[in-house]
């Protein structure tokens, strides 16, 4: 914008530093602040790199869209789009780029990664979220959700090699041994190994619900089968995951895993996985889903609990599945949290340590 800049720069650092100082930070704290924004920029140079490196295109999609994910407890923020001649349309910020990066790899756009704001509304404020994040997605094409284990493990040790660390780390007082390979645990071998559930109890509601009263849950219903199966792994199991190294739990009950393939050997179970160290979910990746008639099925079943619970409505992305039409080819794919990302290599309690202005200071109330 010609010597606009200029101006833009100087106005920013004096506000930058006007929040700190609001937000009752001493110097200590803000020169704290400062160095981890600089960490998280050489963090995210190096993560960028990793993918140039391997001819990942890097796309930029929009963050201001007609259809969001379909998601059904996710909110998302909404608003309207005005033109000239007085109309206007729903219009949503993106819950994720993930949508949008398939439509181009629909085009044929190849191997694809990016790195973006996204918006989840209604998630409170905690040490672990904030209601605009910074997500990494990227896409390889002629792949599966085994690559993308592989990609994760292999990032990771090219940033620590630019950051020039060891891969043993300390985060909150506790050692972490990144080397790899990561320890990997499927879905049904963590049920049995620490909830004392079968491979078939697994799919059963009725024991996920006996199991769950057996651990204490107080409930006057029977809860539904995503409902026992989450109170189960959150309460139960994610405490054991990425205690001492990154795990990778996989193969996740199909009803969790709406844009990914079914498992070719069980068809109860989807090809997903996520990963855990320290007790924070970094990323969750898939085989994508490349069928347009189940992508659609399954979507429309989403916007139908979306309803049921009271979400925002808006109309299925039908440019996606038209996408889908044309052709998706064989993808894994997957989203990483980089706040989270970057809290762990810097040794940080909350997200709001790595974040230049968190929800939480410019929105303060009282």
């Amino acid at each position: 914008m010609g010597g606009g800049n200029d101006t833009i720069r100087s106005n920013r650092f004096p506000y930058f530093a006007e929040s700190l100082i609001v937000n009752n930070l001493n110097t200590s704290s803000v020169t704290d602040k400062i160095q981890k924004l600089k960490q998280r920029a050489r963090i995210i140079q190096l993560i960028r790199q990793f993918f140039i490196n391997q001819d990942f295109l890097e796309v930029a999609t929009p963050l201001l869209v007609k259809s969001p994910g379909t998601e059904p407890y996710l909110e998302v923020f909404a608003t309207n789009l005005k033109f000239d001649t007085g109309q206007s349309t729903p219009a949503f910020l993106t819950t994720s780029p993930e949508l949008s990066m398939k439509k181009l790899l629909a085009q044929g756009a190849g191997n694809m990664f990016q790195i973006c704001k996204s918006f989840r509304n209604g998630e409170g404020i905690s040490d672990y979220h904030n209601h605009e994040f910074t997500i990494l997605e990227w896409y390889r094409v002629k792949a599966d959700y085994t690559h993308i284990m592989q990609d994760f493990e292999q990032m990771m040790m090219f940033v620590f090699e630019g950051l020039g660390r060891k891969l043993q780390i300390e985060y909150q007082g506790k050692q972490y041994d990144l080397s790899a390979p990561w320890e990997r645990i499927s879905i049904p071998e963590a049920f049995e190994r620490y909830v004392g559930v079968s491979a078939d109890e697994l799919h059963d509601v009725n024991a996920l619900n006996l199991k769950a009263r057996d651990f204490g849950l107080n409930a006057q219903k029977p809860l539904s089968y995503d409902d026992a199966f989450y109170w189960l792994f959150l309460n139960k199991i994610e405490p054991h995951l990425g205690q001492t190294k990154p795990t990778i739990i996989y193969e996740y009950p199909l009803s969790q895993a709406a844009l990914s393939k079914t498992k070719v050997t069980d068809s109860r179970l989807a090809e997903r996985f996520e990963v855990y160290l320290a007790g924070l979910e970094l990323g969750n990746a898939f085989s994508e889903l490349t069928d347009p008639v189940e992508q659609k099925q399954r979507m429309m079943a989403e916007l139908q609990l979306r309803e049921k619970l009271g979400k925002t409505k808006y109309e299925l992305d039908e440019d996606f599945i038209r996408a889908l039409e044309k052709g998706l080819p064989e993808t894994g794919g997957i989203a990483v949290g980089v706040d989270r990302l970057v809290m762990l290599l810097t040794n940080s309690a909350t997200i709001q340590e790595v974040l230049a202005f968190p929800i939480d200071q410019m929105f303060a109330t009282g």
